[in-house]
């Protein structure tokens, strides 16, 4: 049966939910969007306390959000450490409310882990970068309630890639991505 054929109930129950926040979520969405068993991507924002809150408002800073991605995965196809292990890759877990120029606690290192088994693989694998001598400050919490982002937020990348942001911070990060996970990417178990 063809994942087209299987309904969404289906398709739920066969898939897990990762939910991170590293930044910025045009940076981090376009870069899961391109890993094998990952199924939908999907940017907004969790971790504070404002119910429905607007881009504006987490911007503010004041609503306790970070702005994330909720990711659905299959994990016959991509585990939850591995996408663990891109998204450390690809942010910068040891800098407190920033990450590069974008400053503020809506940008924070955010791991909202959905169970007990992904909070032990988190703290694993945060446990294992500070033996190798990375002073990861990244937060991790239980999740609560994802509120999707506003429509012109999701796909930003895809739908805007000559916009200056996607140009300076997004392609670069994206392009870094590629060359270390190629292995991991749709577009190379599409060719195989």
């Amino acid at each position: 049966m063809r994942d087209t054929d299987r309904s969404s109930s289906e398709m739920a129950q066969a898939t897990e939910l990762a939910t991170l926040g590293g930044g910025c979520f045009w940076c981090l969405e376009p870069v899961f969007e391109e890993v094998v068993g990952v199924q939908q991507v999907e940017v907004g924002y969790a971790g504070g306390g404002m119910a429905n809150p607007s881009y504006e408002q987490v911007c503010s800073g004041r609503t306790g959000h970070a702005e994330v991605v909720q990711i659905r995965f299959d994990p016959q196809q991509v585990s939850y450490r591995d996408l663990l292990e891109i998204f450390f890759s690809i942010h910068d877990p040891t800098t407190p409310d920033r990450q590069g120029a974008d400053v503020g606690p809506q940008y924070r290192s955010l791991v909202l882990y959905h169970n007990a088994e992904q909070r032990r693989i988190v703290e694993d694998l945060a446990a294992e970068l500070r033996a190798e001598g990375v002073p990861v400050v990244t937060q991790l919490e239980p999740f609560q309630v994802f509120y999707r982002a506003e429509e012109y937020h999701q796909a930003y990348y895809r739908k805007n890639p000559g916009a200056g942001y996607c140009q300076v911070v997004v392609a670069p990060k994206l392009a870094k991505f590629r060359a270390k996970y190629a292995s991991r990417l749709k577009a190379a178990a599409q060719g195989a």
